[in-house]
């Protein structure tokens, strides 16, 4: 009789093996043996939690989308100011906490795929809608519309490009230069102070 919870013990086994296979050889050569190989695990234990690699493929990038998300609500629980509710929208975007090279590799190679699997097209979706939203809540505080649209949507764009940068370049930039971006584009953009935030990044 299986333990209790060792199916999503499981199951997030192989999701972190997906991505670790991702970065090691790429998205095309991350085969359903490679990630079990990876996993210390059988190509039929795979099996027997996912149906094929295309729905593992679609819960680890859920996966990635769930982590981002709680990154950015872990922030805004914490957040006291309107400047610092802005600044956990973007921290939460560019934690350190996702901003390691194996996640980086992964991202890139789902955003790869988007244009032509209609399944991971419908998560990048729901990522960029709410990305949008969240902005455009934190900045209403300090824009008028239709102003607020246009600088949630270049904040966006800068997170995007950041993250773009990184997984194309294997110097490019870190999570510390990312915010410093961030926080370049917010307090020029919007005339504001930033301050220290509850959290350190």
């Amino acid at each position: 009789m299986p333990k209790v919870g060792m199916e999503e013990i499981r199951r997030r086994q192989l999701i972190e093996a997906t991505i670790a296979s991702i970065h090691d050889v790429g998205f095309s050569e991350a085969s359903v043996s490679r990630i079990a190989a990876t996993a210390g695990v059988s190509a039929g234990i795979v099996h027997h939690y996912f149906e094929d690699k295309g729905e593992l493929l679609e819960a680890t990038m859920r996966q990635l989308a769930v982590n981002l998300s709680n990154s950015v609500v872990r922030r805004q629980r914490a957040a006291k100011t309107p400047a610092h509710r802005l600044m956990a929208v973007v921290d939460g975007n560019l934690g350190p906490e996702l901003f390691r090279a194996e996640a980086v590799s992964a991202w890139l190679a789902f955003w790869s795929q988007v244009p032509t699997n209609p399944r991971l097209a419908r998560i990048q979706t729901v990522i960029i809608r709410r990305l949008h939203s969240n902005l455009v809540h934190a900045l209403r505080p300090f824009l008028r519309e239709p102003e607020v649209q246009h600088v949630a949507h270049d904040l966006a764009c800068l997170v995007d490009g950041i993250w773009l940068r990184a997984a194309l370049n294997p110097d490019g930039p870190n999570g510390a230069d990312a915010r410093r971006a961030a926080i370049e584009f917010i307090t020029s953009r919007l005339s504001i102070k930033i301050g220290e935030t509850p959290w350190t990044s």
